[in-house]
């Protein structure tokens, strides 16, 4: 499928919004229906701690909206997603530029249509790794993104 010209736009103005801008994490590509999304996260002036490795908040901070925006993008407006819980496990410090993936494939976006056609909300796990360019693993997030139809819980 590929990015379109409008989520190239989207991309673009993502990198630029201040909150994400200021995280040092850079969006590579988004699917142009918003299924995957890459990031590139790299050690720099901006995201290098004291000891000269990737700040631990960058690393968390360039991944954690994606997947609320995702599903936001991938589900009818008639649908409340709100991020609910986070985790992140250090694996090894980071010394060269960090890379993610993140994923909400069709099948995903149907279980949680159809889980809601019965209850008012559920909450849905996602994991990602930041991992270099050989794939090996320095971080993992995990996210747990809360979906309701419940009108009272729009903000």
């Amino acid at each position: 499928m590929g990015e379109s010209l409008r989520t190239r736009l989207e991309r673009v103005v993502f990198n630029w919004w201040p909150s994400y801008l200021g995280t040092g994490g850079r969006v590579t590509h988004i699917e142009d229906d918003w299924s995957e999304i890459h990031l590139k996260l790299p050690l720099s002036w901006r995201t290098r701690n004291i000891v000269g490795t990737i700040f631990g908040g960058s690393l968390y901070s360039a991944v954690d909206p994606f997947y609320m925006v995702m599903l936001m993008r991938r589900l009818s407006e008639e649908y409340v997603v709100w991020d609910k819980d986070a985790a992140i496990r250090f694996r090894k410090p980071a010394t060269e530029t960090l890379y993610a993936t993140f994923e909400m494939p069709d099948v995903e976006v149907e279980r949680i249509e159809t889980a809601l056609t019965d209850q008012e909300s559920v909450d849905r796990e996602y994991t990602v790794d930041l991992v270099d360019s050989e794939g090996v693993v320095y971080a993992t997030v995990e996210k747990t993104v809360h979906v309701s139809t419940d009108e009272d819980k729009r903000a």
